[in-house]
């Protein structure tokens, strides 16, 4: 996918995030994207790849925020409890599905989030010794 389409894409999900529709001037302050990976990985590089065209497209900073740990759990747990204000935004990848079989969640993975939009696909497959 070309940054352009991530960057419009990312910028659906910003805006419609806890009713930034509402909000004249959005943004008004930086905006933090929480990624639940380490730095330096997939997920990271898309996220720092949009925060950076969005920064300059808002005129305001994106700020990637790394909270890795159990698959992902850590940082959507921070995302779940921070305002529903269109300041944070989380950006997830396929193991948050599986971690509701994995774990104990202090979120419902269904019913807490709305999912805006595909930024990104990536090919996932189960091998077996024959």
């Amino acid at each position: 996918m070309k940054t352009c389409g991530l960057v419009t894409a990312f910028l659906v999900l910003s805006l419609a995030a806890g009713g930034a529709y509402a909000q004249q001037g959005y943004p008004t302050k930086p905006i933090r994207l929480i990624v639940p990976f380490p730095a330096g990985g997939q997920t990271d590089v898309v996220a720092r790849t949009i925060s950076q065209k969005l920064s300059e497209a808002f005129g305001q900073q994106v700020v990637v925020d790394n909270r890795p740990g159990a698959a992902g759990s850590i940082g959507v747990d921070i995302a779940m409890k921070s305002p529903a204000d269109g300041y944070t935004v989380l950006q997830i990848s396929t193991s948050y599905a599986a971690n509701v079989a994995l774990y104990k969640l202090t979120y419902d993975a269904v019913n807490d989030v709305v999912p805006v939009v595909i930024i990104g696909d990536i090919a996932n497959m189960v091998t077996v010794n024959p």
